[in-house]
């Protein structure tokens, strides 16, 4: 099982960025995928999530409207576009996988986790 991110990168606040997460090993449209994010010196914060069976999704009120999650079933893919980036974005970004049709912003209830990638986000 292995899920990649990549998309993040340095930003001036305004900007945007795609991140994706690439998925491989389990079947795809039998669960959610949701992205966290973690800040320095603060705990994991579920941002969005997307069910792939069902066709939900799910943000944090903070991103709401700035960010939007989308899901390729056919590539194994999550993408989440986001849109008036803040420096508060500033964060390492994971997306994870839970055996389920429905989201969750709880992070013990996900089976798999990618390795993270950066954003930063400059005033």
């Amino acid at each position: 099982v292995q899920l990649v991110e990549s998309g993040g990168g340095f930003m001036q606040a305004g900007g945007s960025l795609r991140l994706s997460c690439a998925a491989s090993g389990f079947t795809f449209d039998e669960y959610s995928i949701g992205w966290f994010r973690q800040a320095p010196g603060k705990e994991y914060e579920g941002i969005s999530c997307i069910s792939n069976s069902v066709g939900s999704t799910n943000y944090l009120d903070s991103v709401q409207g700035r960010f939007t999650i989308s899901s390729d079933n056919a590539e194994n893919t999550v993408y989440l576009q986001m849109n008036n980036l803040k420096p508060e974005d500033t964060a390492v970004y994971y997306c994870a996988a839970r055996f389920s049709d429905y989201c969750s912003a709880t992070v013990d209830e996900y089976d798999y986790w990618g390795q993270g990638t950066q954003v930063t986000v400059s005033s």
